[in-house]
């Protein structure tokens, strides 16, 4: 009853903000450890598009040190970048000891965007799905701690806010011709979600789900989340409680109607 009326409570703007703050000094406690001991944090950020991703990653690094934090969001793949292994591309942004990296969109644009609009074959496709796995895994076996977050939505509120990007003019730089057809390719986005998420969620590098139709709960609660998930002493158990009506671990048998269809 009490998480019942503190989530009511954050709902508003000034409840908003003052659970973010708490939760933003959490993530300080969390990078002064990670610093502390050599860890290395791996985040990725995955999901449907304007699910919200970039406010989700802008409210996790807002007071965290810029030296020790960093974000990758690649661009359109350079003719080197096609003729080289797939994985060499993100290689470079890999995380080393104290640093904290989070990906707004990774190397699982093969098993999304590139699938869905055909950008690369069959063949490369299953490459990639053969490989990502070992790939993670290596990366883990290495100290790297990965972590990976789908952000879903419904088909009516990306309508309405791929609408607000074309017509607000601090959001231009946010639309691309990809969001153009992403309305019409919904149903091709639902199965290669799908598709991704059953085969590539496992043990090791499991994926969570997110709600992200409330932005205000799907930030706050993805940054509980990711305390929950990272052993550090200082962290206040409390702030690391996630509601899991937001964020989820992956169950194949979410698609039949936990995840926006």
């Amino acid at each position: 009853m009490k998480k019942a009326q503190e989530e009511a409570g954050e709902s508003g703007k000034d409840g908003y903000k003052k659970a973010l703050r708490r939760l933003q000094v959490e993530l300080v406690k969390l990078q002064r450890h990670l610093i502390k001991n050599d860890l290395k944090i791996l985040i990725l950020f995955e999901g449907r598009d304007a699910a919200g991703k970039d406010g989700v990653i802008k409210r996790i690094i807002q007071h965290l040190s810029p030296r020790e934090t960093r974000v990758v969001a690649l661009g359109k793949p350079s003719d080197r970048d096609r003729n080289s292994w797939y994985f060499q591309r993100y290689a470079p942004y890999l995380p080393s000891a104290q640093e904290m990296v989070l990906m707004n969109r990774s190397w699982y644009n093969r098993a999304g965007v590139e699938r869905v609009m055909e950008f690369c074959s069959d063949a490369e496709y299953e490459e990639f799905m053969n490989m990502v796995l070992p790939f993670e895994h290596m990366l883990v076996n290495s100290g790297i701690q990965v972590f990976k977050y789908y952000l879903d939505i419904s088909k009516e509120e990306q309508i309405q806010r791929l609408n607000d990007r074309r017509t607000n003019p601090l959001k231009q730089w946010k639309v691309s011709p990809i969001d153009k057809v992403a309305v019409k390719h919904w149903d091709d986005y639902s199965a290669a979600r799908n598709e991704m998420l059953l085969r590539t969620h496992n043990d090791v590098t499991p994926w969570f789900v997110v709600r992200a139709d409330d932005k205000k709960r799907a930030r706050l609660n993805v940054i509980r989340h990711l305390m929950s998930r990272v052993d550090c002493p200082d962290k206040d158990e409390h702030a690391a409680d996630p509601d899991p009506n937001v964020v989820f671990a992956f169950d194949k048998k979410q698609l039949n109607g936990a995840i926006a269809p």
